[in-house]
C-alpha cells in the first residue's frame, strides 16, 4: 500500500476510534441511568404490586437491555477498528 494512502487510512481509523470512544462514553452514562431507573421500577413494582408498576418495570428493563446491547456493539466495533489500526501500523513499520 502506498505510504500516503496508508497514512490517510491511519488518520481515518484514528478519527473513527475517537468517535466510537465518545459514543461509548455516552452509552455507558445512559446505561447507568437506565439501570438505576430499572432498579427503581423493580422496587416500586414489588412494593405496589399493581399491573401498572409491573408494566413500568418491564419497560424500564427493556430500555436497560437495549442500551446494554448497544454498548456491547460499540465495544466490538472499537476492538475491530483497533485491530485494523494495528494492522495498518504493522504495514507502516514494515516499510
Amino acid at each position: 500500500m502506498k505510504s500516503k494512502l496508508l497514512e490517510r487510512r491511519l488518520i481515518e481509523t484514528g478519527q473513527r476510534l475517537k468517535r466510537l470512544r465518545a459514543d461509548l462514553q455516552v452509552a455507558e452514562e445512559q446505561l447507568s441511568h437506565f439501570s438505576e431507573e430499572a432498579d427503581d421500577a423493580r422496587i416500586r413494582s414489588l412494593v405496589s404490586e399493581t399491573p401498572l408498576a409491573g408494566h413500568e418495570h418491564r419497560e424500564a428493563s427493556k430500555h436497560e437491555e437495549s442500551m446494554r446491547r448497544h454498548r456491547e456493539l460499540l465495544l466490538k466495533e472499537i476492538a475491530r477498528v483497533e485491530d485494523l489500526q494495528n494492522q495498518l501500523l504493522d504495514q507502516m513499520a514494515s516499510r
